[in-house]
């Protein structure tokens, strides 16, 4: 899901009512983006008082850490904004380990922003090629799909690029590729999906063919020298179990 996050915090001083409130609002409540790229986590900040000290944290750590401080991220965050923001933690080279809820917590002068307020989920996927069906034959019609495990974020129109043994192949706006399997070898295949100014690539996965059933006849010698004319030539037959 896209909707922003509201959260509202009103400030008051014991026995006086409620003089002004504080909202953190989160861009986006989810986000899926692809291994190896840079992800840009968003939240603006309303309120009375200006803000003295921030930081982005991990909610499944016992204790809030600053992200810069964490060696896990040494040199893949940074953070932007002051005073009201907006804020952004920008986090690039991301790993499959980074994907976790991210929240922003700040102090002012007069209060400091909770902890436990949700904020927003990343998911770190990798690009893969599926392989349908299963078990392919000779003749059989294939489907490679370069999949993710999530939908991508703000990737509206992407385009998909196939290579074949390490070449180029084609590419286009559909994650399918399909295509009739010859006999005999085995080919490998990969996809690329491109994302603005970035070309993000997949593992690759051999398609070949099952063994093909035949008719053999084998001899056991392929000559005889016999004192006997009638002596029997051995052989072996082997039948088709297909």
């Amino acid at each position: 899901e896209y909707n922003p996050i509201d959260l509202l915090l009103c400030h008051c001083v014991s026995g006086v009512q409620c003089q002004s409130c504080n909202r953190v609002t989160y861009t986006k409540r989810t986000i899926c983006v692809l291994k190896g790229s840079t992800v840009d986590i968003s939240c603006t900040y309303v309120g009375y008082y200006y803000t003295t000290s921030s930081f982005w944290f991990r909610s499944d750590k016992s204790t809030p850490e600053d992200l810069t401080t964490e060696p896990g991220y040494a040199g893949r965050v940074e953070y932007t904004g002051t005073y009201r923001g907006p804020f952004t933690l920008r986090i690039t080279d991301l790993r499959e380990e980074d994907s976790a809820e991210y929240r922003f917590t700040f102090k002012t002068d007069n209060f400091k922003w909770g902890h436990s307020f949700p904020g927003t989920t990343l998911t770190v996927t990798d690009l893969q090629v599926k392989v349908t069906p299963g078990t392919v034959t000779e003749g059989s019609w294939v489907i490679l799909t370069c999949s993710t495990t999530c939908t991508l974020t703000d990737n509206p129109i992407p385009t998909y690029i196939w290579y074949k043994n390490g070449e180029y192949l084609f590419s286009d706006s559909s994650p399918q590729y399909q295509y009739s399997v010859s006999r005999g070898g085995s080919d490998s295949y990969s996809c690329a999906l491109i994302r603005g100014h970035d070309k993000l690539s997949s593992s690759k996965v051999t398609v070949g063919t099952s063994s093909l059933s035949c008719l053999r006849v084998t001899y056991t010698s392929r000559s005889i020298c016999s004192l006997i004319p009638s002596e029997d030539l051995p052989c072996t037959t082997i039948y088709s179990t297909g």
